[in-house]
């Protein structure tokens, strides 16, 4: 953490790299509560500047609901701060509604539909195909938005997407029968969870466009 907010701040000045560092761990400490609550073997968030942060998970989530569950947690969390920083800002920080606009998009990055990404963990229990249309959106995020590592993130992506595709995805027995009330429980939670940070995101780029 320490490494990430010397990096950053030394391109954007310390506040705003405490700031960013401390909205990704908000965002992993999600993940990393409820990995604990549901009694996995989970590691402190690990950070490495320009990539981001994780936690190790010592041992997998035992069906799609609790991965859906741990996976969105992190986002959840992750928005909360950047909403605190955003009524914080109260139309006259720019360096907290600048890191609000982060936060919003940091976030709903994380929730495009594809594994690794958390999107991908949550739309896994809907169903692992999901993860098609997600790849086509990082793709084309990459091109409105070139960026190494979101390359990477879809040269990951691949091997799961065909394993999905052609039923050949290496997890136990039932670890996908889960009953549809469930489903369309975390549906609806990412869909509001993906219409929230898209809103925020557009209105804290407009106030920032017009100078607050």
């Amino acid at each position: 953490m320490l490494l990430s907010v010397v990096v950053y701040g030394a391109m954007f000045g310390w506040r705003y790299a405490a700031g960013f560092v401390g909205l990704i761990f908000f965002h992993e400490m999600g993940h990393y509560l409820t990995a604990k609550q549901r009694g996995l073997n989970v590691g402190l968030p690990t950070f490495i500047p320009f990539v981001g942060a994780w936690i190790q998970l010592k041992e997998q989530p035992h069906d799609a609901e609790t991965e859906a569950y741990i996976g969105i947690a992190g986002p959840v969390l992750g928005t909360v701060a950047a909403f605190a920083c955003y009524l914080l800002a109260d139309g006259q920080s720019g360096l907290l509604l600048a890191l609000a606009y982060a936060g919003f998009i940091l976030n709903l990055f994380n929730l495009i539909p594809v594994s690794p990404l958390d999107g991908g963990r949550v739309l896994g229990i809907v169903s692992p195909k999901v993860w098609g249309v997600g790849l086509i959106a990082l793709i084309g995020t990459f091109f409105i938005q070139p960026n190494p590592l979101i390359a990477l993130i879809a040269i990951m992506a691949l091997p799961q997407v065909w394993s999905a595709w052609t039923g050949k995805t290496q997890v136990p027995a039932g670890y996908y029968s889960v009953a549809p009330v469930v489903r369309y429980k975390y549906l609806a939670q990412y869909l509001l969870l993906v219409g929230f940070l898209g809103v925020m995101s557009a209105t804290v780029h407009q106030q920032m466009a017009t100078g607050l």
